[in-house]
C-alpha cells in the first residue's frame, strides 16, 4: 500500500481540482501521508443531474481500479459518486465529502445547513441524510439557482447569493453551514466571518478524516 491519498474530482473542470488543492494545501503533513489530486476528463464540468452522478460515479470506481494501492481515496462531489460502489472494489477507507462534510458540522454545532448547487441537488442530497440517520438534525437545505461548479467558488455575484443563503440557514437555526459542491472551497473563510457561523468545506472534512484514518492504520 502507498503512502497517498488519492482525492478525485469526479467532475472535469481544471479549476475545481485547483481550488480542491489550494484548499487542502495547509493539511498535509511534513511526513508522511501526501495528497494526490486529480480529475475526469470525461466527467460533465458539472455534475448536476442524476444522470450526471451516475456516469461521475462510474467513473471514479474506475479511476480506483487504476490506483489499487492507495492508503485512502475521496469522491470530491458533495453526492457523494461511486463511493457506496468503491468501497466494495479496494480494502482502503474510501469517503464522501457529503458525509464527512456533515459529521463535520455536527461536531461543532447541534444543527447544520446546507446550501446546495442548484435545486434539483436538494432531493438527491436528502436521501443520503436519512440513510445517515442525520436528518433530525438539518435545520435547512437552501439551493443556488442552479450555477456551475467553477462559479460556485469564484463568481462574485454567486457569492453574494451564497451570503444571504448563509444568514438564512443561520436564521433557520443552523450553527454550522456545509458547502455543498467541492467548486465552492475558495470562499470558506469569507463566508464565515460574512454569515458569523462556523462554515464547512467538506473537502477539507475528508482530507482531514482520511488522513486520521491513515494514521490510524499505521
Amino acid at each position: 500500500m502507498s503512502d497517498r491519498i488519492v482525492i478525485i474530482n469526479p467532475n472535469s473542470s481544471a479549476a475545481v481540482t485547483q481550488g480542491i488543492r489550494e484548499a487542502i494545501a495547509h493539511l498535509a503533513p511534513p511526513s508522511g501521508p501526501a495528497f494526490d489530486v486529480s480529475d475526469l476528463p470525461d466527467s460533465p464540468e458539472t455534475i448536476m443531474s442524476s444522470e450526471d452522478v451516475a456516469v461521475a460515479g462510474l467513473g471514479f470506481a474506475d479511476a480506483l481500479r487504476a490506483r489499487p494501492d492507495a492508503a485512502a481515496y475521496v469522491s470530491a462531489c458533495f453526492s457523494d459518486p461511486g463511493v457506496e460502489m468503491s468501497r466494495r472494489l479496494v480494502p482502503a477507507p474510501v469517503i464522501g465529502i457529503q458525509e464527512a462534510g456533515i459529521l463535520t458540522a455536527m461536531a461543532v454545532a447541534d444543527l447544520y445547513g446546507i446550501i446546495a448547487l442548484s435545486p434539483m441537488s436538494v432531493a438527491r442530497h436528502r436521501i443520503k441524510i436519512r440513510s445517515m440517520g442525520v436528518e433530525s438534525r438539518l435545520a435547512g437545505e437552501l439551493a443556488l439557482p442552479g450555477v456551475s461548479a467553477e462559479a460556485s467558488g469564484r463568481d462574485p455575484q454567486v457569492y453574494d447569493l451564497c451570503v444571504d443563503l448563509g444568514r438564512q440557514l443561520r436564521e433557520m437555526g443552523a450553527g454550522a453551514v456545509v458547502l455543498g459542491c467541492a467548486g465552492m472551497a475558495p470562499i470558506r473563510a469569507r463566508l464565515q466571518d460574512d454569515i458569523g457561523i462556523a462554515v464547512i468545506d467538506p473537502v477539507q472534512a475528508a482530507a482531514a478524516m482520511a488522513l486520521g484514518l491513515v494514521g490510524a492504520v499505521g
